[in-house]
């Protein structure tokens, strides 16, 4: 193990858990990544050995098959995967938020039949928020759920699913107005539906179509799609949870969770970046010497080990946070927007320490370059977090006058 990012008061299972994931990390994933990132590839043979892992159950309930994991557990394991391939733990992330939901919100029925398939890989699960003209605005959904005797009947198109093509279960917000009054608040007026539908592009089942991938600058290997619902039928019994117009409140749990995974990502990835620009600055030679050995890749290094080490130290605290019970919206906004940012600027740092071999495709940093940018965005941009860590604060510091 390296000297940075490390996590005190781990129990042995974890360190246990953490080692069998690096190791994979190590054999499994890094060798291939970049030459399937090139190529647009799902990464299948590395899917199946995070089965054989047990990694899509690792916070399933062990009632329902899966490991019963904590949230910090989780979060350390995709720091893990994403120092690989990024890619790799979106494929993962999206799947734990929907059987995240479905463990706090659903009816016994929908976890019954749902999580353990979920735990050991068999069924995948994707969700969607987003739309085409809406971005950052889930207030101003317009896709809509309509109730038909024991059916729904969902109508709209939806944007930016991670898992979309692959995934065979997706946790859709939609609005819904059944017994909600004319006037009622948008978000008080959304529902979440749990879709069920067959992997592949094209109409997966009547009503239901996913055009194809979305081509990326990178973020490449997993699957990013639109929905198009269109008198797409559902069963009344696959509203998670079983009520309506408590879609936006479920959504939000998920995402929040979510938030401290993308910050687990940011801290992955810029470790990686460390670790490729502190290696490569001891092998390249300029001026008679290691570039490592000049005091300006020193004063990058120290910069971005110190990222390194403060992105990893408020990730660990928001998964703590959420694991001991307690709120912690404002603890994953700030372990997002650091994490994210950091990663950046530790990404951009070992591709200058590189020189002009950072943009070529035969380096791996170049990928890294290209993949760091969906964290600034993804799961609610920089400017979001922002608006939510300054509410929770004025909310925490109210002025007593």
């Amino acid at each position: 193990m390296t000297r940075l990012a490390q996590t005190a008061g781990l129990n042995d299972i974890q360190r246990e858990i953490l080692s069998t994931v690096r190791d994979f990390v190590d054999k499994e994933i890094i060798p291939v990544a970049t030459q399937l990132e090139h190529r647009d590839e799902y990464p299948t043979e590395i899917v199946e050995g995070l089965k054989e892992l047990g990694l899509f159950g690792l916070m399933i309930p062990e009632e329902y098959g899966g490991l019963g994991e904590s949230l910090l557990t989780y979060a350390l394991c995709v720091e893990e995967i994403a120092r690989g391939w990024m890619s790799v733990s979106g494929i993962i992330n999206t799947h734990f938020i929907v059987a995240y939901m479905l463990k706090q919100h659903g009816t016994q029925e929908q976890k019954d039949t749902f999580l353990p398939r979920m735990a050991l890989g068999e069924v995948r699960g994707a969700f969607s928020m987003s739309e085409p003209a809406l971005g950052s605005d889930v207030s101003a959904i317009t896709s809509k759920g309509v109730r038909d005797g024991e059916e729904y009947v969902l109508n709209g198109q939806k944007m930016w699913l991670t898992n979309g093509g692959t995934s065979n279960l997706v946790a859709v917000l939609c609005r819904s107005d059944e017994g909600h009054p004319e006037g009622t608040a948008p978000h008080k007026s959304m529902t979440t539906f749990l879709i069920e539908k067959e992997p592949g592009f094209g109409e997966v089942r009547p009503g239901l179509t996913i055009p194809g991938k979305i081509d990326k600058m990178g973020y490449k290997g997993v699957d990013t799609t639109e929905l198009i619902m269109d008198d797409l039928r559902i069963p009344a019994n696959r509203v998670l949870g079983g009520t309506t117009g408590r879609g936006f409140y479920q959504m939000m749990d998920g995402v929040e969770v979510g938030r401290v995974n993308v910050a687990a990502r940011g801290c992955g990835v810029a470790q990686r970046a460390f670790e490729l620009g502190v290696s490569y600055a001891q092998q390249r030679h300029t001026f008679g010497k290691p570039i490592a050995q000049h005091q300006a890749i020193q004063f990058k290094l120290a910069e971005m080990a110190t990222k390194v080490e403060a992105a990893h130290a408020m990730m660990v605290n928001a998964a703590r946070k959420k694991d001991s019970g307690e709120r912690n919206d404002l603890e994953a906004g700030m372990a997002k927007y650091l994490a994210s940012e950091y990663c950046k600027e530790v990404v951009e740092d070992a591709f200058r320490i590189h020189g002009g071999y950072g943009f070529s495709k035969e380096y791996e940093i170049e990928r890294l370059y290209r993949e760091a940018p969906m964290l600034l965005i993804g799961e609610g941009t920089a400017e979001i977090q922002k608006m939510i860590i300054g509410r929770r604060l004025l909310e925490e510091y109210r002025f007593q006058g």
